[in-house]
């Protein structure tokens, strides 16, 4: 199953889920992250993802309580370039919350992507979430913007740095066309900053 978007600058693009087979795929995007795209993501230096971590970011996916996608950039060729992943997992314990993460590789940051990977995360996203809770660092302006647009949203300081979000989601199901709230939002004037970076 894949979706098409059409992103900020008018690139075509291909969405589909993220497969046990794309581990080393995943791997290799995330050695083309810059230091800083790293640490938004991970909110700690990162150098290498380990076997470990690689479990968890594929092997883990079940697509109901860990969704994950993949977007690649469609070239002049008509082939397909890997520019970013979002998942959301479901937390154990709260099963009406999950946590979200997007990365996008740093050549294609601000054209977009994670605005289309959110678009579809949320047409996705595991049946009974209504709540994202997650934890970003304070200077990622652009994530705190997408978070907003998903919802009402409150931020906590969480300590140096880091803060504490939690979005309340509206109450809408997969296939209901009001649960795309971000769709435009890598078009939209009024907030430039809604097509940038990552979200963890």
């Amino acid at each position: 199953m894949f979706a098409e978007a059409r992103l900020s600058d008018g690139s075509r693009a291909l969405i589909w889920d993220l497969l046990p087979g794309d581990r080393e795929a995943v791997r290799e995007g995330f050695e083309k992250l810059s230091e800083e795209t790293r640490f938004h993501r991970f909110l700690a230096a990162v150098p290498h993802l380990t076997e470990t971590m690689l479990d968890h970011l594929v092997d883990e996916i079940d697509g109901v309580d860990h969704v994950a996608l993949a977007l690649v950039v469609v070239d002049a060729a008509g082939n397909g370039v890997p520019a970013g992943v979002a998942r959301m997992i479901r937390y154990s314990d709260e099963r009406d919350a999950a946590d979200v993460a997007v990365t996008v590789i740093d050549e294609f940051q601000r054209r977009g992507v994670a605005t289309a990977l959110l678009g579809e995360l949320m047409r996705r996203r595991p049946a009974g979430v209504t709540r994202l809770v997650t934890t970003v660092t304070a200077d990622n302006a652009a994530s705190l913007a997408m978070l907003r647009r998903l919802g009402p949203t409150v931020a906590e300081p969480a300590g140096p740095n880091r803060l504490d979000v939690v979005v309340e989601l509206p109450d809408h199901g997969p296939d209901d066309p009001e649960s795309d709230v971000v769709a435009a939002a890598g078009t939209d004037p009024e907030h430039p900053s809604a097509a940038g970076d990552e979200i963890l």
